[in-house]
């Protein structure tokens, strides 16, 4: 874990050769709009990386089926949005899937542009997800619609009811090595998210946040930075934390 909190312009420096030898493993957000339709490839709750989250997922697709989908309060859409993400979520198992790196739209990963991304560097994103618990940048994900902090029966807070399970299986994953080299996680979640998770105590995790020159979070306004900054972490390394540069937002680094 970095030291003490950090703020300013320049980046964070030091990053880079503090973790020289680790492959940096990059947490993000689902976006709540997502991309339509899906390839021949069917979701099966145990599809995916983190597959021993089956269950779970199961628990939640059988809660979304007994409430139809969900309610404009739950889902928090309306309209035809809201006919979309009913009809989407009673229909989860063996539905179409995209690629999470396809699945998932919005300004943060517009910025993020996975698309022109190498498939390794794709892999090395995992989608912190209300229903999904956890998704790497290239499993298969269907359409859906339900946040992080949505209280669904009888469950209560989904960050909450995942805590246990997700913090146990990220861990594991954290832990292991890619391409005989250690992991580092840099934490990109907001809040919401981030209660879903207790990081293990030896885990190497690096948490930012975008904050302006007052030290208030960047919120909304921030994403297209977050996504700009996720991607050169991606191809370019920690080293591009280090340069970091922006004329609107500061890093905040814990």
């Amino acid at each position: 874990m970095v030291g003490e909190e950090v703020r300013q312009t320049r980046g964070v420096p030091g990053l880079a050769r503090q973790y020289s030898n680790s492959v940096p493993i990059l947490l993000l957000p689902p976006s709540e709009g997502k991309a339509t339709g899906g390839n021949s490839r069917r979701w099966e709750p145990d599809s995916g990386t983190f597959s021993t989250l089956a269950d779970r997922r199961v628990e939640l697709a059988e809660a979304l089926g007994a409430v139809h989908g969900g309610s404009e309060k739950l889902l928090g859409v309306k309209g035809d949005h809201l006919d979309r993400a009913r009809a989407a979520n009673v229909s989860l198992v063996g539905a179409e899937s995209l690629p999470a790196w396809r699945r998932y739209t919005g300004v943060v990963w517009d910025h993020l542009d996975p698309a022109t991304l190498a498939a390794a560097e794709r892999r090395r994103i995992v989608v912190v997800s209300g229903l999904l618990g956890l998704v790497r940048g290239d499993d298969p994900v269907p359409d859906y619609r339900l946040k992080m902090g949505a209280n669904l029966a009888p469950f209560g807070k989904l960050s909450t009811w995942w805590r246990d399970d997700l913090s146990a299986t990220l861990n594991r994953y954290a832990a292991g090595r890619t391409a005989k080299q250690p992991r580092v996680i840099i934490d990109l979640l907001p809040k919401e998210h981030r209660a879903a998770w207790v990081p293990g105590d030896r885990i190497d995790v690096v948490s930012l946040e975008f904050v302006d020159p007052s030290g208030k979070p960047g919120g909304h306004f921030a994403k297209a930075a977050k996504g700009e900054l996720a991607r050169a972490i991606l191809t370019d390394g920690l080293a591009a934390v280090d340069r970091w540069r922006h004329d609107r937002f500061e890093l905040a680094a814990t």
